[in-house]
């Protein structure tokens, strides 16, 4: 995708036509397969000399009517081999005289005069040629960006250069640039190519490494992206009016899902889709998808359709497909997610209907054609690949709760990417990090990118040529880091999954005795190259998953040796080599760039005034510290066996509402504590957590009663929250009432929910979650 032409024709006449080479001038092999079928001939016979003592008698030949590509093609090369070589080689048209000496780019006129037959429909859009014949060098790419993507093949493979980041490239300077007889042909089976992560948005990484995104990260062939529901018809415009457009779940309209059998819908849906091709008529792609919930519509004639075709991916395609049939010449792209994830029965989606397949739900411990939990997942590939054959493939890589995490799922890209090249997927998007950062993001965006060009090169040979080159000395006790990891996960026989913690790692890659491990990998990496400033910085920021995973496993033991806390002299207090973390880890994120270490919310410097939150609120052994906690809503039936603990045990919350924040859905909590005995309280507090685009929202106020004999309770405090909802980012507030001194044996806390979002929520309609922490009592 992101191309001129429409998937459905490229899926039709590609091949894949991988086979392993050997490099020339470098180390890196371009595959370790004998069943790829991207051919290369070299014989080690020297019969071009392109440069010598700064000296050439080369030129650079392009059409006399280059497109755009190929005039960068030819200035690219130009550059890159004054660079190499001293040389600057002119460019001329193929029009003007001809030479024995020539370097022949694109769809060239001296091709034919050679007798040199480049077949131009296999090569498609991207695919190229590099050959050389007698004296010449031929680069001749497909009618896109082919001719360009065969120049910075030839500068990796032929001359060594390398593009490691959007910052570190590696250019060698040779005075005598000869070449052996090259014919290598490359055509990706992988079409639309792209990757999520912001170093790889800089232009000429996208070029170099093969891409198809904008320098914002954008696809300017498509129109709308994903969860596009509410996009084409706003709840806010016709919800209050016409509820009956939109989902039925529990026998109740709400704007979560639109109602797909419900001719209006269809028709504003084909309405305001026209306007918006109206204003961006070159895009090819438009999407028409389910927004990012699960509340599906189950309204009679939707459910009918669903039960009919095994999957509510039935009343999607049927809804779609009637878009598409008024969009001919566009492709109508709808998710196959979640609930629609498993293809209908008998309804297939029409020629121009694109299927957006995610993976979301798969662990990534294994490569999905051997992990026994994948079945279902499997399934779905085949039996879409089934009734479509315009299947675009969303794939995940990295943990999204903690974008700065360990997360060892290196081992699995390459077979994950083969595995859907080899049933037929022709697209792939590998959601990394959106945002700046995240747990070796340069290396995972090299080798993505490599692997989504041709998914059976050696990922070893691959990531040995990145860590050389972009660590240098302190390569190899970082390989020995990665693959460590990797073989602490696989013993443990946990998974790895992309919502997961570092705490929950605690038992497998992360244990105390292999972060000590970790530790040490890291001090020799720091020692190797502590003579040169910019490597050395690198090494830190690999390191700062590692930091990043003792601070948050600290907050989860919360006292002791690998906690927060520690008690010394009958006092608690902040451990020292956990404070000492904190300001370090947010400067280097400062300084790399980073700008979140969550999904969706919390900055370095919001994780920076969490930690000292948590400094600040200490481990208190206050009143109701301990004490037993008695629910008078929600019922304790509904509530897990620990939660009378969890709201006085000392454990504070913070950042992460994954982690020690008492949650529940679309009621008031009300709760009493019992101190045991009378005692004076004169300050009340309690905590809660808003992630408002996750439904997590902050209470409307709050109540503090106290009673003696625990029937009749005096109002003590009253804190109305003044924070909006539509800060979607995560916040943690203190409600904090200080009083005269009561004497009281009961403490009665009790916050009042929002009830259900509104109609301009992402969640619109759907209940609140409320998030508490400790209750404070002194």
């Amino acid at each position: 995708m992101a191309k001129s032409t429409t998937c459905p024709a490229r899926v039709q006449s590609v091949f894949i036509l991988f086979f392993s080479i050997s490099f020339l001038l470098t180390s890196l092999p371009l595959s370790a397969q004998k069943k790829s079928r991207q051919k290369t001939t070299s014989t080690t016979a020297t019969n071009i000399v392109l440069t010598d003592k700064e000296t050439s008698r080369y030129r650079i030949v392009v059409p006399a009517a280059a497109t755009p590509h190929e005039l960068k093609a030819s200035q690219v090369l130009q550059d890159y081999l004054l660079q190499i070589s001293g040389v600057a080689l002119p460019i001329v048209a193929d029009n003007k005289g001809r030479s024995r000496y020539e370097i022949v780019l694109g769809q060239n006129e001296r091709l034919a005069e050679a007798g040199i037959a480049v077949d131009f429909n296999k090569l498609k859009e991207d695919g190229f040629l590099i050959k050389t014949d007698s004296l010449r060098l031929i680069i001749a790419g497909g009618n896109e960006k082919g001719t360009l993507y065969g120049v910075y093949t030839f500068l990796e493979k032929y001359l060594g250069c390398r593009m490691y980041s959007d910052k570190v490239k590696v250019i060698p300077t040779q005075k005598r640039i000869a070449l052996a007889q090259i014919n290598d042909l490359q055509v990706p089976v992988i079409l639309f190519r792209d990757t999520h992560y912001r170093g790889t948005w800089d232009a000429e990484y996208t070029d170099w490494h093969k891409l198809d995104h904008d320098k914002e990260g954008g696809r300017p062939d498509w129109g709308m992206w994903v969860h596009t529901f509410n996009e084409l018809v706003p709840p806010q415009n016709y919800y209050k009016e016409h509820p009956e457009y939109f989902s039925m779940v529990n026998g109740k309209r709400i704007p979560t899902q639109l109602c797909l059998t419900n001719p209006t819908v269809l028709e504003i849906t084909i309405q305001n889709l026209r306007r918006k091709i109206a204003q961006n008529p070159t895009a090819t792609y438009w999407s028409v998808s389910q927004n990012d919930n699960r509340n599906f519509c189950t309204c009679d004639n939707c459910r009918a359709i669903d039960e009919r075709e095994g999957s509510p991916s039935g009343s999607i395609i049927q809804f779609v497909n009637q878009v598409a049939q008024q969009f001919p010449d566009k492709v109508i792209s709808t998710l196959a997610y979640e609930y629609g994830r498993k293809a209908p029965k008998s309804l297939k989606p029409q020629r121009n209907v694109n299927i957006m397949l995610c993976s979301i739900e798969v662990n990534r411990d294994k490569p999905i054609s051997e992990d026994p939990t994948s079945d279902d997942f499997r399934r779905d590939v085949e039996e879409w690949g089934k009734i479509s054959k315009d299947i675009i493939v969303w794939d995940y890589v990295i943990q999204f709760n903690h974008l700065v995490s360990p997360f060892p799922n290196l081992h699995v890209l390459q077979p994950n990417i083969a595995f859907f090249a080899k049933h037929g997927v022709t697209a792939m998007f590998e959601q990394g990090n959106r945002e700046v950062g995240g747990e070796f993001a340069e290396l995972r965006s090299y080798l993505i990118s490599k692997l989504l060009w041709d998914p059976n090169q050696n990922v070893d040979v691959l990531m040995d040529d990145f860590l050389q080159g972009y660590y240098g000395a302190a390569a190899k006790p970082i390989r020995t880091y990665i693959n460590e990891m990797r073989e602490a996960l696989q013993k443990s026989g946990a998974t790895l999954k992309i919502f997961g913690t570092p705490y929950d790692a605690a038992t497998s890659y992360l244990t105390p005795a292999l972060i000590r491990r970790y530790e040490q990998l890291f001090d020799e990496a720091e020692v190797a190259v502590n003579q040169d400033a910019t490597l050395l910085e690198r090494v830190k920021i690999a390191r700062l998953p590692l930091e990043y995973a003792i601070m948050e496993q600290a907050k989860k033991n919360f006292t002791g040796e690998q906690g927060v806390f520690v008690k010394t002299d009958g006092q608690w207090k902040v451990r020292s080599a956990i404070r000492a973390k904190i300001d370090p880890f947010v400067d280097l994120c400062n300084r790399q760039g980073v700008t979140q270490v969550k999904e969706w919310s919390t900055s370095p410097e919001e994780y920076r005034a969490a930690m000292y939150r948590l400094f600040s609120q200490g481990m208190k052994e206050h009143l109701a510290c301990n004490k037993k906690v008695k629910f008078l809503s929600p019922v304790s039936e509904s509530l897990p066996a620990e939660a009378n603990k969890m709201l006085t045990d000392g454990v504070r919350g913070s950042h992460d509402y994954a982690f020690n924040w008492f949650s529940f859905s679309g009621k008031d909590l009300e709760v009493v504590i019992d101190l045991e005995e009378i005692k004076p309280v004169k300050r009340i507090e309690s905590a809660y957590h808003q992630f408002a685009f996750w439904l997590g929202i902050l209470p409307k106020k709050v109540e503090y009663s106290v009673s003696i004999d625990g029937e009749n309770f005096e109002q003590v405090g009253l804190v109305n929250n003044t924070l909006p909802i539509d800060q979607y980012g995560g916040i943690q507030r203190d409600f904090v009432s200080e009083f005269t001194p009561r004497n009281a044996r009961y403490v009665k806390v009790k916050a009042y929910t929002i009830g259900n979002t509104p109609e301009w929520h992402p969640g619109a309609g759907r209940p609140a979650n409320m998030r508490i922490d400790e209750i404070v009592v002194e």
